[in-house]
């Protein structure tokens, strides 16, 4: 349990820095935004380049663990339908419990596995961000279409922002550099590499500026529903089928991470721009990341880690 502390609790602390800078407004004006949309469409992307387009990815038990993150969300994505009456949300309402149940925060997910595993647990994470990024975009898009809270015109636009989704084309980019052996040649390694190294405690940095601690008043139906499901329904399916298929501890570690992360800070202006409910994203957003502080050791130590 301490290793996993010890590894988790530095992101932790960058996380509650942002918290610390986002109340105190420094610095401000728009910085933080114009950062977070540099770290989104460059920084990020540069490290999943570096990360795809020199790693042995042979090594990665890539079926078996799309099966156990692919499957997770798939299995809930479906309850959380099949439940939606139940529930009583309205239809905004309900796409953001959508969100909260199925998004994850990637900077929290990338930085954790490589505290965890180094090198090793970045090009699994990779993979898994390759894996899941997709998969969760058409999920949440089209809970919006179903939902009824967008319009045609904006369908399109969500479509055509799926299609440029800059990690999407990063993980094609480094993954297409992988197989046809080009990798990054020269000096373009080196450069792409440091720019990827600051993404991740930029990022940890940015989630917690975006954390609303007034948000936590709202404590409804929606709110119990999606920390269940994120926190604790989605880490024991997806660690249960990673047993069974017999994962690696490098692979199983990673998944559960992923499983068990809170949700996406992006999930809150896509609740905006598509018709959600902004303001019970921003409460599961702050809440999951809170929460995750306590319940993402607590899994990785049960996990073994």
């Amino acid at each position: 349990m301490q290793s996993v502390a010890d590894a988790l609790g530095p992101l932790f602390l960058l996380i509650l820095l942002g918290g610390l800078l986002g109340r105190l407004r420094q610095p401000n004006g728009d910085f933080w935004s114009q950062l977070e949309r540099l770290i989104y469409f460059l920084l990020f992307p540069a490290m999943l380049i570096a990360t795809l387009a020199n790693a042995d990815v042979g090594e990665v038990m890539v079926v078996r663990l799309a099966v156990a993150l692919l499957g997770g969300m798939l299995l809930f994505a479906a309850l959380l339908w099949l439940a939606h009456r139940r529930l009583g949300l309205e239809a905004a309402a309900f796409t953001s419990v959508f969100q909260g149940a199925l998004r994850f925060n990637t900077y929290v997910g990338v930085a954790g596995a490589a505290a965890l595993h180094g090198t090793a647990g970045t090009t699994v994470a990779a993979v898994a961000v390759a894996l899941m990024v997709p998969l969760v975009n058409v999920l949440c898009v089209a809970s919006f279409i179903a939902a009824g809270t967008l319009g045609p015109s904006s369908l399109g636009k969500s479509l055509a922002a799926l299609c440029r989704n800059p990690l999407i084309l990063a993980c094609l980019a480094g993954i297409g550099l992988n197989l046809t052996g080009i990798g990054l040649p020269g000096w373009s390694g080196a450069a792409v590499e440091l720019l990827g190294r600051a993404a991740l405690p930029l990022g940890l940095v940015a989630v917690g500026v975006a954390l609303r601690p007034q948000a936590l008043l709202r404590l409804d139906r929606g709110v119990w529903a999606a920390n269940l499901i994120k926190l604790a329904l989605m880490p024991t399916a997806v660690l249960a089928l990673s047993l069974l298929l017999g994962l690696d501890a490098v692979s199983r570690d990673v998944a559960l991470l992923f499983a068990a992360l809170p949700t996406a800070t992006s999930a809150y202006i896509l609740a905006r721009q598509l018709g959600g409910d902004a303001e019970l994203m921003a409460a599961l957003i702050t809440g999951q990341t809170l929460l995750a502080m306590a319940t993402l050791p607590l899994w990785l130590h049960l996990a073994g880690s």
